[in-house]
């Protein structure tokens, strides 16, 4: 695995961990409104990135194969949903602001489920950056490394206030600074594992990366429909996170077209 690829795949986790660091400089719970414009934020950023990083080159790549361009992001993305949805149904976590968990029922910590909460969000961008940066070793014309650099920096951009948003309520719930810190950047691990075995299913069988890319994007649109925007939307000022998934989605566009 090359240099480039190691970093690519770092960069996100360096977001999260940056992120989880606001526990030492911020006393008290994020306010709700800026709460609300970041996962707003994070939306517009996995809605961009899904677009323009995964879904273009996922259609683009089955036309030089000889494909229907259609086909491949079209079952990749559904499989991508059905895996998440699946998955959101046997792992236990719990979200921020609920007080019934979700998943198989188990005896874990509160603290614990908050983090499986947000590792399962984690997982399809993980795969995401994989899938892209697997896509240069395979000498695509529809990915370049420009391009995979902006989907890991635009995805670590949008992690820094997810690794913010899990620690500080850990730190309300009681726990110390440094261990909700490690807590919150334990979560965004999952993330370069992801990545890597994402990248080593892809050399093993080439003709499936548009399906990867498209099942990496349908992944990424479950958790913003099913988590990310309806939490940004919740209770007063909904607003502020519509104002934020306009701004993510600029910004990751701007990203994936100027450095893609």
């Amino acid at each position: 695995m090359s240099r480039e690829i190691i970093i690519g795949i770092m960069i996100p986790l360096i977001g999260t961990v940056l992120g989880a660091g606001m526990v030492f400089l911020l006393k008290n719970e994020m306010n709700t409104s800026l709460q609300k414009a970041l996962l707003g934020f994070a939306s517009g950023v996995m809605i961009a990135a899904s677009v323009w990083s995964l879904l273009i080159p996922a259609i683009e790549m089955a036309e030089e194969q000889g494909k229907t361009p259609w086909l491949p992001a079209s079952v990749g993305f559904l499989l991508g949903i059905l895996f998440l949805l699946v998955l959101d149904s046997i792992m236990p976590h719990l979200h921020m602001d609920k007080e019934k968990p979700e998943g198989i029922k188990a005896n874990l910590k509160k603290s614990t489920m908050l983090v499986l909460a947000v590792t399962l969000h984690n997982i399809p961008e993980g795969m995401a950056v994989g899938v892209v940066f697997a896509g240069l070793t395979t000498e695509n014309i529809a990915i370049s490394l420009a391009g995979a650099f902006a989907l890991s920096i635009g995805i670590a951009i949008q992690n820094f206030p997810e690794g913010a948003i899990i620690s500080l309520p850990l730190k309300s719930e009681g726990l110390t600074s440094k261990r909700a810190f490690t807590y919150g950047a334990l979560s965004g691990v999952v993330e370069p594992i992801a990545a890597v075995i994402t990248i080593l299913l892809t050399r093993i069988v080439v003709p499936i990366l548009p399906y990867l890319l498209a099942f990496a994007a349908g992944a990424m649109i479950y958790v913003v429909v099913e988590e990310l925007i309806p939490e940004s939307q919740a209770g007063e000022h909904s607003n502020v996170g519509t104002i934020g998934v306009a701004i993510g989605f600029v910004i990751m566009m701007i990203l994936d077209i100027a450095l893609g």
